[in-house]
């Protein structure tokens, strides 16, 4: 499967939300990935679902929420009504994540399921078959700019292997320290979605910094 690259905007001046949004897509990204964090389930504080629904006028790509929150059941109405195309929560943070999965595609979303470096694959056994994306956080979620943890990479190619072994056909993205310098990393032990925060709007030319990891 040819790679997906999703520019998180967790690291942008969020006074020029908008415009880094349409940047995006002019860029040639795929998808723009948007970060909520509660204070709670993570240190900092993002946005909600207004600032989602604000964006989403500003660009056609597909809206890749991650909610880093807790009690996330409490929220995905919200998120959806705003303009998600794929919602995706912590298995962390839900008790009945197979419930939550189950309402995120009733409402006709893409349900994904996200584990923090810690976490095993294992855990994910049971909801595999009702999710569309499985994203492993390669960073201690709660901040941009950290570096990748390598072993988490082992967990991108189990879910590789399972889905393979399974025949499922969930996206597999990684987050956290993807740069040129990892992304080839990420890609060989199977992550075909690729965010990119801090790489992403450092670049000079972010077309090109695009074209690259997708070439990778």
């Amino acid at each position: 499967m040819s790679v997906l690259v999703a520019p998180s905007l967790l690291s942008a001046d969020f006074a020029e939300a908008g415009r880094a949004a349409a940047e995006m897509e002019s860029a040639g990204a795929d998808w723009v990935h948007l970060d909520v964090m509660d204070g709670v389930f993570v240190p900092g504080i993002t946005f909600g679902a207004k600032m989602i629904a604000d964006l989403r006028p500003k660009t056609a790509l597909p809206f890749d929420v991650h909610l880093m929150v807790r009690e996330p059941a409490r929220h995905i109405d919200a998120f959806i009504d705003a303009g998600a195309d794929y919602l995706t929560f912590h298995l962390e943070a839900a008790v009945h994540a197979h419930r939550i999965a189950q309402r995120i595609r009733e409402r006709g979303v893409k349900a994904g399921v996200s584990i923090v470096p810690s976490t095993p694959v294992s855990a994910l056994d049971a909801m595999l078959p009702f999710v569309d994306l499985v994203l492993v956080m390669t960073v201690n979620p709660g901040e941009g700019g950290q570096a990748l943890i390598p072993y988490c990479l082992e967990k991108t190619a189990e879910l590789a292997r399972l889905r393979e072994e399974r025949a499922l056909s969930y996206h597999i993205s990684v987050d956290g320290g993807i740069n040129e310098k990892t992304a080839s990393r990420a890609r060989e032990a199977g992550a075909g979605v690729l965010v990119a925060g801090s790489a992403y709007f450092s670049a000079d030319d972010k077309r090109a910094m695009i074209d690259k990891l997708k070439a990778l």
